[in-house]
């Protein structure tokens, strides 16, 4: 039994409609397993500065520092596209992340098996299953180097610079190697170490730290190779560690083999076990407002929340075993829905999970979605 304080962030175009269905399911369990969790709303992103002039108000970092986790829907659109790149509700992500020391960013893709349909692979090239997490450093990098305009050679240019420290490198591999443990012991470092220096440093790095976790597997791809192994045969990954930027590429990548970047989640984890955790999909302003967005994936992050900041393992199993029940049952929002086949809307998407969350130990049917031991910072 327990009490928890969540900061949510709806954000901007769907976010406000997932994450309402996602803190349904928190009640839910809240009812199931006797927690409390009490919410605080806070704005950032184009919201925010409607509302108050500014993509990321200042009280953002502390207000979130005084809770346990951080549930943020999506930010951005076409609405907010004439500010300047400081004040562009993207750039909002980047401070909070900072903000808050998160630098390692969890996103695990799954294929359902209820979804195999849905995925754009041929079957014999995805195998039996595809069960892959990709650990991506997200407080340094192209992202957060020294960028701006200049006057060059041939006129006017602009430049992004690629940075990493070796206490950035240490610390994410870490998170990767450790992560690894706790699954099938394989670890794919994705770097472009035939070009970048960057890469060739960030390789090294991972090289000699694979010496203290010799049970781990370790090998070494190219970006652009990863890419193209990714939509050949998805089910060799096992964990994926790389950059800022590449991690950003290659798990909407991974997010689309499964079917729908509707259906994956995300953890973004500081020291401890502190996290913000949002779905890997965007705003999708075009169908803010029709109730047809698919909550799965923040629903899913809320899940991650359960296991990962809170320490709620069988709690966090409840929701994982609901999310395939749903699909089992054949309940499918339009994204994820067959051509000519019925579909729900959001809130009866949410509806359904919460229906399907049941309490451990003796229901089989609340057995985990994946089975094997779940790795945490903390």
């Amino acid at each position: 039994m327990g009490t928890y304080r969540i900061a949510v962030i709806p954000g901007d175009g769907i976010g406000s409609e997932i994450v309402a269905e996602a803190l349904k399911v928190l009640d839910k369990v809240g009812q199931t397993f006797g927690h409390s969790f009490t919410y605080t709303q806070l704005l950032m992103g184009g919201a925010a500065y409607d509302a108050v002039g500014t993509c990321f108000p200042e009280d953002t970092v502390p207000v979130c520092r005084e809770h346990d986790a951080v549930l943020l829907g999506a930010v951005g659109g076409p609405r907010w596209d004439h500010l300047s790149g400081a004040e562009r509700p993207e750039k909002a992500l980047l401070k909070i992340r900072e903000g808050l020391g998160l630098y390692a960013n969890l996103r695990p893709a799954l294929m359902h098996r209820a979804l195999s349909a849905a995925c754009p692979i041929k079957q014999e090239h995805v195998g039996d299953s595809m069960d892959l997490l990709i650990v991506r450093e997200l407080t340094g990098g192209i992202y957060f180097g020294e960028h701006g305009w200049r006057e060059g050679r041939y006129g006017q240019e602009a430049y992004d610079v690629e940075r990493y420290s070796e206490m950035e490198i240490r610390r994410i591999a870490k998170v990767a190697f450790e992560a690894a443990m706790t699954r099938r012991k394989n670890l794919v470092s994705v770097d472009k170490a035939n070009v970048l220096e960057t890469s060739r440093f960030w390789r090294r790095v991972v090289t000699e730290m694979s010496a203290g976790y010799p049970e781990v597997t370790l090998s070494h791809m190219y970006v652009d190779n990863a890419a193209m192994q990714l939509v050949h045969r998805p089910s060799q990954f096992d964990v994926i560690l790389t950059s800022n930027m590449f991690g950003d590429i290659l798990s909407d990548e991974a997010s689309m083999i499964t079917g729908s970047l509707g259906m994956l989640p995300s953890a973004s984890l500081a020291d401890g076990s502190f996290g913000l955790y949002e779905p890997s999909h965007g705003s999708a302003p075009d169908i803010a407002g029709k109730g047809i967005a698919n909550p799965l994936a923040t629903i899913l992050s809320a899940s991650m929340l359960l296991r990962y900041s809170l320490g709620l393992n069988a709690e966090a199993d409840a929701v994982d075993a609901a999310v395939t029940a749903v699909l089992d049952a054949g309940i499918r929002t339009c994204d994820i829905a067959e051509p000519g086949k019925p579909s729900v809307g959001t809130a009866d998407m949410g509806k359904a999970v919460c229906e399907r969350i049941c309490p451990p130990p003796s229901d089989t049917k609340c057995a985990s979605l994946h089975g094997e031991a779940r790795f945490c910072l903390a």
